[in-house]
């Protein structure tokens, strides 16, 4: 739910922090409309915050015009999710390779295990929820994102960087978008962790060629599944609602059976059927 802000120097900060949290999980949806009106009083500001904060999201592609009804969420793109992997990957096995150099060189020190117990419990407490018990739990959907999240971007600061962070900022939250609407119905994919652990120790081992190749591995296989999950959540969300059947002997007899036609009429219509029993 969006929360009231507090007027700060940084409104629009969090007017943006706050609709982009919105977006990325699930309490705005792909073609929720919203209006500055709407957002303002829900966040109990002003509205010119909340139209710097719509521009930026619209320019990173988080919202689209509708016209003379304000704004709407733009749709999940499995195709971008595509190019956006195609990016990270390369940055990915970069920032892992330049992190184990860097270990290696004495530059900085071996990184202790902290992270990798962190994510792991997050992961395991996960582990004990279904689908549909996990989709509930929004604070845990959140902690598995960002510590997720958390594994890859302390890679880009151990690689002494800082581009590779700056570069893959926004991309991220496109990516976190997406994994909210997957975790949100299908829980999170097993393995995550086992993944970030290898590519973890061949940093800590200052093997670079070995960091690069696991973290190339590990995002080629995040966007496999992440693409196909979001594939079959689309297709869930755009299916038809199923209609009860009927035989062609029932669909005959109901249509011409005035008595059906009426006791249908009554149930739908209580003035009708007010006027009928009179």
């Amino acid at each position: 739910m969006l929360l009231n802000l507090t007027v700060t120097p940084d409104l629009v900060q969090q007017a943006y922090n706050a609709l982009l949290d919105a977006i990325c999980f699930g309490e705005l949806t792909a073609g929720s409309r919203v209006t500055q009106e709407q957002a303002a009083e829900k966040l109990a500001i002003s509205r010119q915050p909340v139209l710097q904060a719509f521009a930026r999201l619209k320019r990173e592609g988080f919202l689209v015009d509708a016209g003379r009804k304000g704004v709407q969420v733009s749709a999940l793109d499995p195709g971008q999710l595509t190019q956006l992997y195609q990016i990270r990957g390369e940055l990915d096995a970069l920032a892992a390779g330049l992190a184990a150099q860097r270990v290696a060189s004495g530059a900085v020190p071996v990184p202790d295990d902290a992270l990798l117990r962190a994510g792991r419990q997050t992961e395991a407490q996960s582990a004990t929820q279904s689908a549909r018990q996990f989709a509930m739990q929004a604070e845990s959907l959140r902690d598995i994102v960002a510590a997720d999240i958390g594994f890859h971007t302390t890679l880009y600061r151990l690689s002494g960087n800082p581009l590779i962070e700056t570069t893959l900022a926004l991309h991220w939250q496109h990516l976190r978008r997406v994994m909210g609407a997957v975790l949100q119905e299908q829980g999170a994919r097993r393995g995550i962790w086992d993944e970030h652990a290898r590519i973890w120790r061949a940093v800590q081992q200052g093997d670079a060629l070995l960091a690069a190749q696991l973290a190339r591995k590990h995002t080629a296989q995040a966007a496999d599944a992440l693409s196909a999950r979001l594939q079959t959540a689309l297709a869930q969300q755009a299916a038809p609602a199923s209609m009860p059947l009927r035989t062609p002997a029932q669909a005959r007899t109901q249509a011409r059976d005035p008595a059906h036609d009426l006791a249908h009429d009554l149930a739908h219509d209580p003035a009708l059927a007010t006027a009928h029993k009179g």
